[in-house]
């Protein structure tokens, strides 16, 4: 998620039913069970969004590779903490 997000910054989620174009979002990656993502949403389609990275220069690990996500056990960022000082 670089440059929004840097390794080692902080972030609280939440759960939500409602996702948002534009908004961030964890989720357990639809292909490896255990692994974490955190992406943005680029579109919303019912009950499933488009997760997309921030960092172009970043190998495709979003919707590209594995579709819409459901966005029922995702969680909507609320507050990040940079670990920047």
């Amino acid at each position: 998620m670089e440059p929004t997000l840097r390794p080692g910054d902080g972030l609280l989620a939440v759960r939500s039913s409602r996702a948002r174009r534009g908004e961030i979002r964890v989720f357990e990656h639809p292909m490896r069970p255990g692994f974490w993502l955190v992406k943005r949403v680029d579109h919303v389609r019912g009950d499933r969004f488009e997760a997309v990275s921030d960092n172009p220069d970043a190998g495709a690990v979003d919707s590209r590779v594995f579709g819409d996500v459901p966005i029922a056990g995702s969680f909507r960022v609320v507050w990040t903490v940079s670990a920047r000082r």
